[in-house]
């Protein structure tokens, strides 16, 4: 049997690889070249830019597969090309860009756009569907309807994934633990945590997110046409509590600098992207727990623990490509003089608002509490 990954270098790429080799795949990877994986030697690379049909095209000439993973490209594109290569097709797209209200991708500070969601959100809550709202989030929610027209069209048997917000593990390249882990070896003891950390976030580990994407594989017929949210199924975490995970594993504690979301700056970014987020997001994973069984391998602590020591220990370069894709500033200045100000003015306003008259009241238990037999007060 043959297997082609398209994309395959990422987090959750190498061990789907993995997972391929063990079933007895003949595996490919397709990928642009420009971060080679740590692949065992079996492995074929194919060098092509997934997000252009011509280079996909010239790749895939002659070429057959009995199963495709697209987890990276522009996934319409890859849809389209891979129809008569392939019988069977699992894909891989992102949750952020695709429920309503999650976020706006493509404005200048999308954290100013969220809006409520359920929680947790289903695979049919209402779709980021606006025309002409954000660009990125149409072209996301058009891939997959792409993917699973070619599916009703029977051009091959497709499941398609949504991952959540914070995928963590070794070699992400969107390395949130990052914000995190540069802060504690930079030996910051302050942290701005927006509204306090309390928002809750989906998160998938690495190799757990992968493992959701075999058992498709596996199940072909269960899976077919379907689409799953995907994630850490054993703990869902605020902010303040994945900040103090990744700290602990460092053996670090940050002072949590609590400024309300309504206080901050209209373009404030100096903290952990994800501490931005003002809603929670969380993902229902009734569905893919019910019908393939999915339940995490790795533990929370376990995932959190290893990916805090791999880039404690393979630190990015400071102002690199992983810190520009992180979008975090480490504008150490700027923080301490946001905290300096916060916590002035903080002061002076709790020492006016116990100035002001309030009402006396006692806390009273609603259920009677008899003292004697008889007693109905």
């Amino acid at each position: 049997m043959k297997a082609l990954v398209v994309g395959g270098t990422g987090a959750t790429g190498s061990f789907i690889v993995t997972g391929l080799l063990k079933r007895g795949y003949e595996v490919s990877m397709l990928h642009r070249g420009v971060h080679e994986a740590d692949a065992p030697p079996e492995v074929e690379h194919i060098h092509a830019d997934p997000h252009w049909p011509e280079s996909l095209q010239d790749a895939l000439t002659g070429k057959r597969f009995d199963l495709v993973v697209a987890t990276y490209g522009r996934l319409g594109l890859v849809a389209e090309a891979v129809k008569g290569h392939t019988s069977r097709f699992v894909s891989v797209g992102g949750a952020v860009a695709i429920y309503k209200g999650w976020m706006r991708i493509t404005e200048r500070h999308p954290q100013q756009w969220f809006e409520v969601s359920p929680v947790p959100v289903q695979e049919d809550h209402p779709l980021a569907s606006a025309e002409g709202v954000d660009r990125f989030t149409e072209r996301a929610r058009d891939a997959e309807r792409t993917v699973m027209r070619a599916h009703v069209d029977g051009y091959y048997n497709a499941t398609h994934f949504r991952y959540p917000t914070n995928v963590y593990g070794p070699r992400n390249v969107s390395a949130q633990e990052w914000s995190i882990v540069r802060r504690v070896r930079d030996g910051r003891k302050h942290l701005i945590v927006p509204g306090g950390g309390r928002t809750l976030v989906s998160r998938g580990f690495a190799e757990n997110l992968a493992h959701g994407v075999l058992l498709a594989v596996d199940k072909p017929e269960r899976s077919a046409g379907q689409i799953y949210n995907i994630g850490d199924e054993s703990m869902t975490l605020t902010n303040g509590e994945w900040i103090r995970l990744v700290a602990q594993v460092l053996h670090h504690e940050f002072e949590f600098v609590e400024i309300p979301f309504d206080t901050l700056p209209p373009a404030f970014a100096d903290a952990p992207p994800l501490t931005l987020f003002p809603y929670h997001q969380v993902l229902d994973l009734t569905k893919i727990k019910g019908q393939l069984g999915y339940r995490d391998i790795v533990s929370v602590e376990r995932g959190m623990e290893m990916t805090a020591r791999w880039y404690s220990n393979n630190p990015p370069a400071p102002g690199g490509e992983v810190e520009q894709l992180l979008g975090d500033p480490f504008n150490y200045d700027a923080e301490d003089a946001l905290i300096e100000v916060y916590r002035s003015g903080h002061e002076r306003l709790r020492q006016e608002l116990r100035q002001v008259p309030i009402s006396d009241t006692k806390f009273r238990h609603p259920y009677a509490h008899p003292q004697k037999r008889g007693d109905l007060r």
